[in-house]
């Protein structure tokens, strides 16, 4: 994929983290793409479902399971705001998508260089290509000016 096509579909995902942050949700999004059709799509919402599991990747990547009739995602490439966390980076590898794309590194919980490097390691056989920093100063900014507003709340 070019890196005009990156933008267009992290574009997508940050659609996605608007979505969380409506719901006044961390705003994290994710696309799940195959053949340029989005197949599944998610955004952060543990709070309102009550479900700690309920992260933008892991939603995306069941519904491109239900779509494909299968848990492999064979061929996908998945577009998320924030670098992975280590329960999504593990769904990210047991899924066998071909790509990860994500926008604004996740210096405290990133699973992919950051806070652990999952993807690299060296009992894992299914490799995955990985493409870090499409769209890095707009994934960025929403996801500061939410905990800004968080930290002003607090203050108050």
């Amino acid at each position: 994929m070019s890196k005009l096509n990156d933008a267009y579909w992290m574009q997508q995902a940050l659609l996605m983290a608007y979505n969380a942050l409506y719901q006044g949700e961390v705003p994290i999004g994710a696309v799940l793409i195959l053949d340029l059709k989005v197949i599944g799509w998610g955004w952060n919402c543990p709070i309102t479902n009550h479900d700690p599991s309920a992260h933008a990747e892991i939603i995306a990547l069941r519904q491109g399971g239900k779509i494909l009739h299968n848990y492999r995602l064979i061929n996908t490439t998945l577009y998320v705001t924030l670098e992975p966390c280590i329960m999504c980076a593990g769904a990210i590898v047991h899924s066998r998508i071909k790509r990860l794309v994500y926008g604004a590194s996740n210096i405290k919980m990133g699973a992919t260089k950051n806070f652990f490097d999952i993807f690299n390691n060296l009992g894992i056989t299914h490799q995955i290509e990985i493409t870090a920093g499409t769209m890095v100063n707009e994934c960025t900014n929403v996801l500061d000016n939410f905990f800004k507003k968080c930290r002003q709340k607090k203050s108050l």
